[in-house]
């Protein structure tokens, strides 16, 4: 039998697993980091500077061209990708993209059941709006400006709902944490001999460092949050797909002209394809993305199917960090100890 390496060696081993499972606040150097990108003086002099910069960008094409739409939409964008990328970079939420992107197209197979279950009465319902006439006219005559803004409004949407339900997936999480979750949720990881043996030590029991902190629950809806977006993309996207294809064969160019009341204008290079056809491709897949959304929190059966392997990793992840905790603390009093040589002549 191989002996452990030192406490302080599977203590940083346990922070690379926090790391590679998209869990970076759950150490204090990963807050600390957070904390010092979230002052006010760092985020509101780049807040104001992209919002400027958008601003001018969206002015310039909207004075450039007839669409009003333009220049909100633009900044809406840009200042969603500029917080997008803070976050990545500055409040180093890179691990959780990476983890839940590489969790979610590595459980594809798992994943392909619950979306093929969604798709069809999805497709269904919705395909009957791609073959009236009155969205095509709605989305037809919409200027690219106020199509894209209506993208941006059913993706708020969605991330507002998220945001609201998933809290409760998170609370149910660390409800229910004691001796036997904490053996079960170490195994396989470098605290594993650890957690057998604080479970089984007379002393406080790592049970006791269950409550999460601030940062950390947000890390842990970051992670839900990060791993239901990339779902519903897929689905989206796999939306998007499907009508650009079913457009391509069924929708002629002189019935995309009747609903429409306008000539079609084709993409040059691709027969069958027009603005139009991808105009409303792009609104019923938008639409879907939040339809699914809605879906999958809501309904009991999907929602256990999309959260159950998820949860599960956030409870191994709550059990590792409360015996990370415990040791951390027992390290720290070790060496308070050794640093007080009146320490045990003071004790009775």
């Amino acid at each position: 039998m191989h002996p452990l390496p030192p406490e302080s060696a599977r203590l940083a081993a346990t922070e690379r697993w926090f790391a590679t499972h998209g869990l970076p606040y759950f150490v204090a150097s990963g807050r600390a980091r957070a904390r010092r990108a979230l002052r006010p003086g760092r985020v509101v002099p780049r807040l104001a500077l992209v919002v400027v910069a958008a601003a001018l960008v969206g002015v310039a094409l909207a004075w450039l061209g007839s669409d009003n739409a333009l220049a909100p939409a633009t900044v809406l964008t840009a200042a969603g990708a500029a917080a997008a990328t803070y976050a990545v970079v500055a409040l180093g939420a890179r691990p959780v993209v990476a983890w839940a992107v590489g969790r979610t197209f590595g459980s594809l197979r798992q994943l392909l059941p619950t979306v093929t279950r969604a798709l069809p009465l999805l497709l269904v319902f919705v395909t009957f709006l791609f073959i009236n006439a009155e969205v095509w006219q709605m989305a037809a005559s919409l200027p690219t400006g106020f199509l894209w803004l209506t993208v941006l409004l059913f993706g708020a949407m969605a991330v507002v709902f998220l945001l609201v339900r998933l809290p409760e997936e998170v609370d149910r999480v660390d409800d229910h944490v004691d001796e036997a979750l904490l053996v079960q949720a170490c195994r396989g990881t470098p605290l594993e001999a650890d957690a057998r043996r604080l479970v089984a030590d007379d002393g406080p029991q790592p049970t006791r460092h269950t409550e999460l902190t601030r940062f950390e629950r947000w890390n842990l809806l970051l992670v839900l949050l990060v791993v239901q977006g990339v779902q519903v993309l897929v689905v989206a996207a796999t939306v998007f797909a499907f009508f650009v294809l079913f457009g391509v064969l069924t929708m002629r160019p002189e019935v995309a002209e009747a609903w429409t009341a306008d000539p079609v204008t084709s993409v040059p290079g691709l027969p069958g394809l027009s603005a139009e056809l991808l105009a409303v491709s792009v609104f019923l897949a938008a639409f879907s993305g939040l339809y699914f959304t809605v879906v999958a929190v809501t309904d009991d059966t999907f929602r256990g199917q999309f959260f159950s392997g998820v949860l599960g990793e956030l409870e191994q992840a709550i059990g590792v960090r409360a015996v990370y905790i415990e040791l951390l603390e027992r390290q720290e009093a070790e060496r308070a100890g050794a640093l007080d040589p009146t320490r045990e002549r003071r004790s009775p």
